[in-house]
């Protein structure tokens, strides 16, 4: 579908640092921070700042935005709002989130929906988002059985079944349920996710609780532990799950050899 051009001035960048910010950081996303007349940053808190305000003087933390025991509707629309005024304002903005920002991040997503709705040029770009750590950490290929992803607690409200012959990730394990900003641990969700994947897995299924490391020299926390006692594992804010599959799936050979046997056809 075609988009309209910008009729307005002021425009918006939206950007990720990828996991490990001023490395896993593109070229293109280098040079939209430089390049920006206001630069918003918002990153996970153990993540270094320093690097950003080297490549834009001008850049400033929406950290405190984030303030626990708020809302996250409403943190989000504060997020939106503060990014859009600077734009409105006729500035180019670069808005700098961690990871990937079209990955778990709905407050870049509406950034960029309500600046075109109005008129501004804005558009996302690519970075490395937490999925792509975890794929070279944890060796996994997603060509080779697929992969299954989903948010924990839409996992669990919406009743999801996983196919248990594909590898399964779940995000954002350590909030299920929370519809406040919160700085701790969220135990009955974690039961709650424990006892539905037992219910698919077995109870002494192995899985892995992973979380990228931030830090160039660092190596990533990998705590592998039956799903029975995910509780107790060592989950953080910054925790994904990955569930490896129980076997492989069934083979139709007959499609197969059927398939290896058809002669290929050039268009």
């Amino acid at each position: 579908m075609s988009r309209a051009a910008p009729s307005r001035d002021g425009s918006l960048a939206v950007v990720g640092t990828g996991i490990r910010p001023g490395l896993h950081l593109t070229q293109e996303s280098r040079s939209r921070i430089e390049r920006a007349d206001d630069v918003l940053f918002l990153l996970a808190e153990v993540a270094p700042t320093g690097w950003i305000k080297r490549l834009n003087p001008a850049a400033e933390s929406m950290l405190p935005i984030y303030r626990l025991g708020r809302d996250r509707d409403e943190v989000y629309e504060e997020i939106v709002e503060t990014v859009l005024a600077r734009v409105r304002a006729g500035r180019d903005v670069c808005m700098v989130t961690y990871g990937h920002p079209s990955v778990f991040d709905d407050s870049s997503h509406e950034a960029v929906r309500r600046a075109q709705a109005e008129g501004f040029s804005a558009r996302v770009f690519p970075a490395v988002s937490a999925i792509d750590c975890l794929f070279v950490d944890l060796r996994v290929d997603p060509g080779g059985r697929g992969l299954q992803l989903y948010d924990a607690t839409d996992f669990l409200v919406s009743e999801r079944t996983p196919d248990v012959h594909v590898p399964l990730v779940l995000w954002q394990i350590s909030v299920i349920g929370q519809l406040r900003t919160t700085g701790s641990v969220h135990l009955p969700g974690l039961r709650d996710l424990a006892e539905r994947l037992g219910e698919f897995y077995g109870p002494d299924h192995e899985a892995v609780v992973y979380e990228a490391s931030p830090f160039p020299v660092g190596r990533p926390q990998v705590e592998r532990t039956p799903v029975k006692d995910l509780p107790d594992a060592g989950v953080t804010g910054l925790s994904t799950l990955y569930v490896p599959p129980v076997s492989g799936p069934s083979t139709d050979r007959r499609r197969a050899r059927s398939l290896a046997s058809s002669t290929s056809v050039s268009l």
